[in-house]
């Protein structure tokens, strides 16, 4: 039976992808480097921001010395767009409320940093049906790394086979399954709804979701 349900951030309740590619390459750009749009969506969607510059620098050269420095400024920048972007989904909220209604623990596990994820779950009016926000921040190693989800479920004291996570893109995908989770993959935001996510817990049930 599940019991909670987890989702990734960005491409999942939050169309942000395209915000944290902009927000990076305006900080390297200040330097002459440049993740290309095809690097973006093939290698680096949905990791952290060190392990992007990371791989810049094996791929690169990129110095390491300036990795904080990029992060920092490419927090800066992603904050920013937050400001100007991020607004609530009326399909998310009512989505959220129905599964807190009928007593779903609710949770989100992100690559991004605390202070982003936080700032974008109450700009979007989402925070308050969370019961759990997980970020890179609270744990080791981030996806595809199962850490994070199994941080959150054990914050949630729930079993894998109890939970659904909600997951967009390769990395993500790889840190829920191996986390042991059943997994609803969605392209993009406006995949995520109340029916999407009810009909994957009804197939795992093999009955349905009242």
């Amino acid at each position: 039976m599940i019991k909670a349900v987890l989702f990734d951030m960005d491409g999942v309740l939050i169309d942000a992808r395209d915000w944290h590619y902009e927000a990076l390459n305006r900080a390297l750009g200040l330097l002459g480097y440049e993740i290309t749009r095809y690097e973006h969506l093939s290698a680096y969607d949905g990791l952290p921001t060190g392990r992007k510059l990371e791989m810049l620098s094996v791929e690169h050269g990129l110095p390491r010395e300036l990795h904080s420095f990029l992060n920092g400024l490419k927090q800066q920048y992603t904050l920013e767009f937050v400001a100007t972007r991020c607004k609530p989904v009326f399909q998310h909220q009512y989505m959220l409320a129905r599964l807190a209604q009928a007593g779903y623990a609710l949770g989100v596990a992100s690559n991004s940093v605390r202070r982003t994820v936080e700032e974008m779950m109450e700009r979007s009016d989402l925070a308050r049906y969370l019961d759990v926000m997980v970020s890179n921040q609270d744990v080791s190693r981030g996806k595809p790394d199962p850490e994070i989800y199994v941080k959150a479920m054990s914050m949630l004291d729930v079993a894998p086979e109890q939970t659904l996570i909600v997951e967009d893109n390769e990395n993500g995908i790889k840190a829920a399954t191996a986390a042991g989770a059943h997994v609803l993959v969605v392209e993009d935001p406006g995949d995520v709804n109340l029916e999407r996510v009810t009909t994957r817990i009804a197939a795992v049930e093999g009955s349905v979701v009242a």
